[in-house]
């Protein structure tokens, strides 16, 4: 192992245990902030999230159209030229468009509940 290698055994298990540290930590202080504000906090923790599968429905739709529109553009258009920049841009395209889709689903959804 040469310079930096050596480090890395000891780096990963060390930022592992910080960030479950951290959020354990996190989350009792949100916790106790409840508390202290007279709030249950287990009410909050089992709250319904009645859009969560509409979406990671929609995430997953346009991720999987951005590999599609991927795989289509390398095959017709740069004739099987691998280019993994184009993939990871079309799924992050895709799926980025399909959390917009979902905000503005839910935005309507909860505009006509109000009315």
């Amino acid at each position: 192992m040469h310079g930096g290698e050596v480090l890395i055994p000891i780096l990963v298990p060390l930022a592992l245990f910080a960030m479950v540290f951290g959020l354990v930590y996190l989350r009792s202080r949100e916790n106790m902030a409840m508390i202290e504000k007279g709030l249950n906090p287990k009410e909050f923790a089992n709250r319904p999230a009645p859009y969560r599968n509409l979406k990671n429905g929609l995430l997953l739709l346009g991720a999987g159209t951005g590999l599609a529109l991927a795989y289509i553009l390398t095959k017709y258009v740069l004739h099987d030229e691998e280019n993994p920049a184009l993939w990871f841009a079309l799924i992050g395209i895709g799926g980025g468009l399909g959390l917009i889709g979902s905000y503005k689903i839910e935005k309507k959804e909860l505009l006509d509940e109000n009315r």
